[in-house]
């Protein structure tokens, strides 16, 4: 089912866009959402979600989602109608791609709108666990200083070896900052990128082993789950600190636990977990981890970026006009 001819609705009746979930950009900009098209809202129904999806399911032709409303296969199987899913977000690990791909429904993202906001993200994590910042802003509230005196050294960032997984948009943009800050920049990724300055290692275990820190900008496939394993933690030692500002699953959760809990790594900066929203509450005691919300893109330029990214795709497709950031469906 393609994308080039669709029913058109008259102009006194808006296209109907259905929301699952209210995607985090969708709640911040609702209204200018609503000006432009018609939202069923399944999440505000009485109706259990299924009911709602197959009472409209001959209607739907689009759905705007993000990762906290997951189009699987079960959600595409009641709505044979569809034809495109507009997600919110820069990855699409939410979203069954091979069924999408199956049923020839049209997938678009954000593409890079988010990227120069997680990659600021990504390095003020790095930054905050070397020079201990948030641990003393801990130190300072809680009455220590008086008491102690001394704080704990941090370690310097110029200088130290950064490898970066996963040279995309995100990545790239991280790379820049940190060879502006003095740091010895090394990536792996799924092709050399020729363009860049920075080596390139085949694999992300040669990689840890002659890198101080790992950054984690790749997305989630079925290759990069649980990617980072006990052999990369060991790899990266003791002093070795991971950031990551892809997705949970990209790390074996459970071992990095682990490892921070037992003193095999030197510390980590997370914006991303396994099953979001639970942390493990083993992170919450160690002053060498810092957690963020999954709000490293959370900023008011991005979410307004990115709402129109969003409107536009629609337009587009309700227009039979190509759409603005179509996500090239490999899976």
């Amino acid at each position: 089912m393609g994308s080039q001819h669709h029913d058109r609705c008259p102009s006194s009746q808006p296209p109907q866009v259905l929301v699952i979930r209210p995607p985090p950009v969708f709640a911040v900009h609702e209204q200018y959402i609503s000006n432009k098209f018609h939202i069923l809202k399944a999440y505000d129904s009485p109706l259990p979600t299924q009911d709602f999806l197959q009472a409209n399911a001959q209607f739907v032709k689009a759905v705007l989602c993000s990762g906290n409303g997951p189009i699987t296969a079960d959600v595409l199987r009641d709505l044979p109608a569809l034809q495109l899913v507009v997600s919110t977000t820069t990855g699409v690990n939410h979203i069954d791609m091979a069924e999408c791909r199956k049923r020839g429904i049209k997938v678009t993202n954000i593409q890079d709108v988010f990227s120069d906001d997680l990659a600021d993200v990504a390095v003020g994590l790095l930054i905050d666990v070397m020079r201990r910042i948030t641990g003393g802003h801990k130190f300072v509230r809680g009455g220590c200083w008086p008491v102690r005196e001394q704080y704990p050294l941090g370690s310097k960032l110029g200088g130290k070896k950064i490898g970066i997984v996963g040279l995309g948009n995100i990545g790239s943009k991280v790379a820049t900052r940190l060879y502006a800050m003095g740091c010895i920049v090394s990536y792996t990724s799924r092709q050399i990128k020729d363009s860049t300055p920075f080596t390139f290692y085949p694999n992300v275990l040669q990689l840890a082993l002659d890198s101080d820190a790992l950054i984690l900008c790749c997305a989630l496939t079925n290759d990069t789950r649980h990617m980072i394993n006990n052999k990369v933690m060991m790899a990266l030692g003791k002093k070795g600190i991971i950031v990551n500002v892809a997705r949970g699953a990209v790390i074996d959760e459970a071992e990095l636990v682990k490892c921070l809990v037992e003193g095999e790594i030197g510390g980590a900066g997370l914006d991303v977990y396994e099953n979001e929203p639970n942390v493990p509450k083993e992170l919450f005691g160690l002053d060498n981890v810092i957690v963020l919300p999954h709000s490293s893109a959370c900023t008011n330029e991005c979410f307004q970026d990115a709402a129109e990214v969003a409107v536009g795709n629609l337009e587009a497709f309700f227009a039979n006009k190509p759409l603005i950031t179509p996500v090239t469906n490999d899976f």
